[in-house]
């Protein structure tokens, strides 16, 4: 009998956050892409001095912040004071259509076209001298370094990045995905994308079948999706997260909140992971991507902006990039990051976990509350490690 979908959260719910003004923002790329974000406000005379701009990972979306079956992000930082929240959907997310496809869109296109028109849209709003902080997860993190690295962007108070940053490190089954899967998936098994729900398919199509031959390898558990996107991403049975961090209906929800994706953002990290974990461009060669360093390690120096770098400890997609690239950055005399490293926890489930305001946010809300007043708490070691509470 065919497995019968049903879907137990709407699909692009806003239900998970109560009592804010919400507000869609449109904007177009330099490169031609319409985007947009979703602006979370409770502070209707705008009179906040900080706002906070949040941004997701490749196959996700804003959706990750907004979980109603519990206490999410946006809705913690509404409640602790940060009244203005903005979830910036760039290109990567799966409310847009343009991973559905075969595309050469690179990191770089993303640091240089898609954060400074996002953050302009903010400053319109509320004005040149509030605070803005940034947050961002999994290849997000990656490429709100490279811009702010690249000096693409500027005026950031602080910035919190999770999982990844500008060193990615992967498991060694990982190495062999990222080398093999763009050329198999585009040329040789001519899929368009991996989609974590072919499963669902109403006939027996192609997708189906690969996702029934993944699940062959993936006894865990009985979810398709989960089995489907351990494939895309990480080496592990979850590679994403713990299933024990998840609500359930999270884990059995996964294909709506994990989009599908084409290949070509794997032969970015791969690149990257091959040249010994460093952030390197893509094409240096594109007359388009000038403005952007080929090492944006170049001007680790001259960047001021504090960065905290997160990660749970059991992280099996991008095991320890963060831990590493607070070393490489403090060596290169960047003084200016921390470091937390959250027990228990994988790559996914810091923010989509069913207890993270428990166990993962207060560090985060220390952080930003240490950078958004006028005096500001010296970094010490730069070293923290969260202790959850279990």
């Amino acid at each position: 009998m065919a497995r019968a979908f049903k879907r137990e959260i709407p699909l692009y719910t806003l239900e998970g956050v109560k009592d804010a003004e919400v507000t869609t923002h449109y904007f177009s790329t330099e490169d031609k892409l319409g985007l947009s974000m979703l602006r979370f406000n409770r502070d209707p005379n705008n009179e906040a001095t900080d706002s906070v701009m949040i941004v997701h990972g490749l196959t996700t979306s804003t959706d990750m912040f907004i979980m109603p079956e519990h206490y999410n992000l946006v809705s913690y930082l509404l409640d602790n004071g940060y009244t203005d929240v903005w979830c910036l959907d760039m290109r990567m997310s799966n409310r847009h259509s343009y991973n559905l496809f075969p595309h050469r869109y690179t990191f770089d296109h993303i640091a240089l076209f898609d954060y400074p028109p996002a953050i302009d849209i903010i400053r319109k709003h509320v004005g040149p001298e509030r605070r803005l902080h940034i947050i961002g997860h999994c290849l997000g993190s990656v490429t709100l370094m490279m811009s702010l690295y690249g000096k693409a962007i500027d005026g950031v108070a602080s910035m919190i990045v999770n999982s990844v940053a500008l060193t990615p490190r992967v498991p060694k089954w990982s190495q062999v995905k990222l080398r093999v899967a763009p050329t198999m998936v585009e040329h040789v098994l001519g899929f368009p994308h991996l989609n974590p729900m072919w499963a669902n398919d109403p006939t027996l199509t192609r997708g189906k079948l690969f996702s029934k031959f993944v699940s062959l390898f993936h006894r865990e558990c009985d979810v398709p999706e989960c089995h489907m996107l351990s494939l895309m991403w990480g080496t592990g049975w979850p590679a994403l997260y713990s299933h024990e961090n998840l609500a359930e209906v999270t884990h059995r929800r996964g294909g709506d909140l994990y989009g599908a994706t084409s290949m070509h953002y794997y032969r970015c990290v791969n690149k990257m992971v091959r040249a010994g974990s460093r952030p390197l461009k893509y094409d240096p060669d594109d007359p388009a991507l000038k403005a952007l360093p080929d090492d944006y390690f170049v001007h680790a120096r001259e960047i001021d902006t504090p960065i905290l770098l997160t990660t749970g400890a059991n992280n099996r997609v991008f095991t320890d990039s963060n831990i590493v690239c607070h070393e490489r950055l403090r060596a290169l005399g960047a003084t200016n990051t921390e470091l937390v490293v959250y027990p228990g926890y994988g790559h996914q489930d810091v923010f989509m976990g069913e207890h993270v305001a428990r166990d993962c946010f207060p560090a985060m809300l220390d952080f930003l509350r240490r950078h958004s007043g006028p005096d500001r708490v010296p970094a010490g070691n730069g070293r923290h490690e969260a202790v959850a509470a279990r």
